[in-house]
């Protein structure tokens, strides 16, 4: 187990790791035990009683957070003609096809989500292995695989995440950040919390929601009662 500093034992104090908190408790507790000298990313651990093994029960979706991350996204449309200006007059960070293609497969990595065109996606294919290795691929599921790229461009821009059940049947999403209003991580909490209820497999059995903390990027976690959700 890890050696944990002095600051981060002293934080640990403020937080029952045993007692089950109000959501909005909760935050109030993880901003005040955030004690690192950059403001820390807010993040959620939700537990599902799917089987993550069951193609059926793989949950997966995305969600627009209310109050952004606090962190914009760099983003890169592969896109041609009308499409690309679109893209450009959306605010994309990069617009290009094959151009943007041979720099990726040259080991360029300055964006951080990817959107395409589906005319695109036979040559983007070809980048199968190198993005899908970074989780970078785009993807219809994730809305990033269209050609209502303004629509895109500016979700993602205005705080849109994607969340993905793991191999541990546990979603990890950023919130956003220690700075941010208490009441405005709870709202953004509500919103990914209700996504996931929305997209419920219909497979699934028993409780859906097992277990939820928040917990700053260094800070300890605190432990969400679930049934605020239900």
């Amino acid at each position: 187990m890890a050696k944990r500093g002095k600051k981060y034992i002293e934080a640990a104090k403020l937080i029952d790791k045993d007692a089950v908190y109000e959501p909005a408790e909760a935050i109030e507790l993880v901003k005040k035990a955030a004690v690192a000298k950059f403001d820390e990313t807010v993040e959620v651990a939700v537990r599902l009683g799917v089987d993550p093994r069951k193609q059926d029960q793989a949950v997966r979706g995305v969600v627009v957070l209310p109050h952004g991350t606090g962190k914009t996204k760099r983003v890169l449309v592969f896109a041609k003609g009308d499409k690309a200006k679109e893209a450009e007059a959306a605010g994309a960070d990069y617009v290009g096809d094959q151009d943007l293609i041979n720099k990726i497969q040259q080991g360029w990595f300055e964006f951080d989500v990817c959107v395409a065109t589906p005319d695109m996606m036979s040559e983007v294919g070809k980048l199968g292995r190198i993005l899908g290795g970074k989780g970078l691929m785009p993807n219809p599921k994730a809305g990033t695989v269209t050609f209502d790229v303004t629509k895109a461009v500016q979700e993602i821009k205005a705080g849109k995440i994607e969340y993905r059940l793991d191999k541990a049947g546990q979603i990890h999403a950023p919130i956003g950040k220690v700075s941010f209003d208490a009441d405005k991580l709870n709202e953004n909490l509500k919103s990914l919390v209700d996504a996931l209820n929305r997209a419920k497999p219909a497979s699934a059995k028993g409780v859906y929601l097992k277990n939820i903390s928040v917990s700053s990027t260094m800070g300890p976690a605190a432990r969400v009662n679930t049934t605020s959700y239900r």
